[in-house]
């Protein structure tokens, strides 16, 4: 069935909702803890944490879809389909009746996709909060606050705590806690690097946690709550422009034939590597360098690269551990099925209308396939 007129569009939502389906369909179900495998490192035990990790990891790259209303009816519906078995997988997921009620309260993994989940409604408020029932409501303002009984890592963990803040103050919560925020925001500050480039936490890594967590996240709370104290007003802008400079060097890390560096931590994340790129994409703030149409192009042939190699799914749809195919010896101890459904944050820019630039202007060559194919390409410049 064609939804949509615009081939690579038709590509990635048809790519998005197959990663999707699964996890939601047996949520509505309330059959996800019965059916889901659990692929982890062997002597790790994961179980209490991989159910939730797969619903909000899926929901926080499928939020802006879920939100905009699509100009082509036939993917409006689908788009309406999904949104309500969304809301229904968010019920299974917080209800302490359901067989499927996920943890949030116990150990310090919840915090990371309490998070995460949080992220989501943030970026769906309308169709992820605002349409649940009421009863829905209390049970996820009750599972975001049973975070709080713990400290998170001095890590980007930090913005965890703050985007669930962020959400409480959204969702029109009293005791909405600043301090987690602002703590968080003048942390990152002092982790600057330069460049477009934080350290997480006193010692630096060199691996993608700036996409899969730092600059979208920042971003995001302080769009929500920046107006609430001068010291984040005066942030916002700076905060806009590391993430811009980060989105410039991610274009440039996508090879002629659609790969990456499989450097660093979380690899298994796969092409969630390029949140901060689809997030400027979505927010249609990116650099002047950057054609949204080149971005496009770029991210679909790392898109397709990734998802087509052998192994990529079981026989029964669930995404498996691996960064091209499945390749379980790269999934660190905290790796598990449902880790890997952060991999959905590349497709934030399904949230932009079909008319939009980045869908309807004709394909174009992204930096390095200019490169390597003796044209010209802009030379880099640091921040």
């Amino acid at each position: 069935m064609t939804l949509v007129n615009n081939e690579e569009r038709q590509y990635w939502l048809q790519s998005m909702l197959k990663i999707a389906s699964p996890v939601l369909q047996h949520l509505k179900e309330r059959t996800l803890k019965k059916e889901m495998p659990l692929e982890m490192k062997e002597g790790n035990n994961r179980e209490s944490f991989s159910h939730l990790e797969a619903l909000s990891r899926l929901l926080v790259g499928m939020a802006p879809w879920l939100e905009t209303t699509c100009e082509n009816s036939e993917e409006d519906n689908l788009r309406t389909h999904f949104c309500e078995l969304a809301r229904e997988a968010i019920d299974s997921g917080t209800d302490p009746d359901s067989p499927d009620y996920m943890n949030f309260s116990d150990d310090f993994q919840p915090i990371v996709d309490t998070a995460f989940l949080a992220h989501a409604f943030l970026r769906a408020p309308n169709e992820l909060w605002k349409k649940l029932d009421e009863r829905v409501k209390n049970n996820v303002i009750a599972a975001m606050k049973a975070t709080r009984s713990r400290k998170p890592v001095f890590s980007n963990w930090l913005l965890f705590s703050a985007i669930i803040e962020a959400f409480l103050y959204k969702a029109g919560e009293k005791d909405w806690d600043p301090m987690r925020i602002d703590y968080a925001i003048r942390q990152f500050d002092q982790w600057y690097l330069g460049d477009g480039v934080y350290s997480d936490g006193p010692e630096f890594h060199y691996d993608y946690y700036n996409s899969f967590v730092i600059h979208p996240m920042l971003i995001d709370v302080v769009e929500t709550v920046g107006d609430q104290y001068k010291e984040w007003v005066e942030k916002k802008e700076v905060i806009f422009e590391r993430s811009k400079r980060y989105a410039v060097i991610q274009e440039r890390l996508i090879s002629p034939e659609g790969t990456f560096p499989p450097v660093g931590r979380s690899i298994a994340y796969r092409f969630g590597v390029f949140q901060t790129l689809a997030h400027h994409a979505l927010r249609k703030d990116l650099p002047s360098e950057l054609a949204p149409e080149q971005v496009r192009s770029a991210l679909t042939s790392v898109i397709k690269r990734t998802l087509e190699a052998p192994g990529t799914f079981t026989d029964s749809g669930w995404l498996t551990i691996g960064f091209c195919g499945h390749q379980p010896g790269i999934g660190e101890g905290y790796i598990s099925t449902g880790s890997v459904y952060l991999c959905a944050a590349g497709f934030l820019p399904l949230g932009l209308a079909e008319s939009e630039p980045f869908w309807h202007n004709p394909p174009m060559e992204w930096t390095a396939k200019r490169a390597w194919s003796s044209n010209e390409f802009p030379i880099d410049k640091c921040l």
